[in-house]
């Protein structure tokens, strides 16, 4: 894929997220679908966190790099795709126990799609960001970090989506035990 159709990928897989959480009530967003799972709404506070994050590094300084610029692309497809994997976000990405403000929420997603969109894809892709050194993967490209935005927006998409079928079918579940 070229630059403009990454981040059309990016602006997509975003919008999608944006359209499912649209479709939770203001009181389900922060429900508990299901035991040691996040809320709707904690689940969108991390994809926030996690694109304020990568924002910060493909706006931040780069340097030259020095091995394939897509090297790391397979393995975080594989990585977040895969749904049976799972894993614990770190520190700096975790949201809080809290009652969260559906607007907010999709406010902030937005805000931060549009900030994405707003990257120059003429930019060369294949430059290193130093901005931050990740845990396990060190510094990634311009490439790395537009597919690992992909590839883990996509797999909490997936995760939404699970929540949205739970809450929907519990709900329906009662409706029905009432009538």
């Amino acid at each position: 894929m070229d630059t403009k159709e990454i981040f059309s990928e990016i602006d997509s897989t975003i919008t999608e997220v944006e359209q499912l959480f649209s479709l939770f009530t203001d009181e389900e967003v922060n429900s508990i679908p299901f035991e040691g799972s996040w809320t709707a709404a904690q689940l969108v506070e991390h994809v926030n966190l996690s694109l304020s994050g990568f924002i910060y590094q493909l706006f931040g300084p780069v340097r030259d790099t020095e091995r394939q610029p897509d090297a790391g692309v397979q393995q975080l497809r594989d990585m977040f795709l895969n749904f049976e994997n799972k894993f614990r976000a770190s520190p700096s990405i975790y949201p809080a126990s809290k009652n969260y403000k559906k607007a907010e929420l999709l406010s902030t997603l937005d805000e931060l799609k549009t900030k994405l969109n707003s990257f120059d894809t003429s930019s060369d892709l294949s430059k290193t960001c130093v901005a931050v050194e990740l845990p396990f993967f060190g510094y990634l490209t311009r490439t790395e970090i537009a597919y690992f935005i992909i590839y883990h927006t996509q797999r909490h998409l997936h995760q939404l989506q699970s929540i949205y079928n739970h809450i929907k079918s519990h709900k329906k579940t009662y409706k029905n035990e009432t009538n």
